[in-house]
């Protein structure tokens, strides 16, 4: 396993397409990747093929860039990073993890967005000098509630 960045094994550019193939046929090494959205899928396909995986967040891969944000740069960059003994690295997450994450952070979007939506209602219906109590359940009562004529209290403007 390459213990420096001297021991670079490979320093050209590969296809997407062609990365798997590219590290089924090298020998088991240490490869480095900055922690991005494709990275985990990536590192567990490259451990399945017997290499050790390192995943670094790009914060941590900043200081070690000499020149130029490039891709040559970082890579160069992530090269030296990855075999610092004090590298904080990032967890290589199962493809469970990930799911269960996406559906948790998918479900905080789905309720940051409900929230400013009843906010942005309530601010609308103040333009028309109506009245809509805070809470998530008011605004499909007070839909319900003009939507029959029932809303007597409200005040509908001129």
């Amino acid at each position: 396993m390459p213990s420096t960045p001297k021991d670079v094994l490979f320093s050209q550019g590969v296809a997407a397409a062609q990365v798997l193939p590219f590290f089924a046929r090298l020998s088991s090494c240490l490869v480095g990747m900055e922690a991005c959205g494709t990275s985990r899928h990536w590192a567990r396909e490259l451990t399945k093929l017997g290499h050790a995986v390192r995943l670094m967040p790009p914060a941590y891969v900043k200081p070690y860039v000499k020149r130029g944000k490039t891709d040559a740069a970082d890579a160069q960059a992530i090269c030296e990073a990855v075999t610092r003994p004090t590298m904080r690295l990032v967890p290589v997450k199962s493809a469970e993890q990930q799911a269960a994450l996406a559906l948790h952070r998918t479900r905080d979007l789905l309720v940051r967005q409900r929230t400013q939506l009843v906010n942005v209602l309530r601010g609308l219906l103040d333009e028309f000098d109506i009245e809509m109590a805070r809470g998530l359940h008011h605004p499909l009562r007070l839909a319900g509630r003009l939507s029959t004529g029932e809303a007597s209290e409200v005040r509908m403007p001129v």
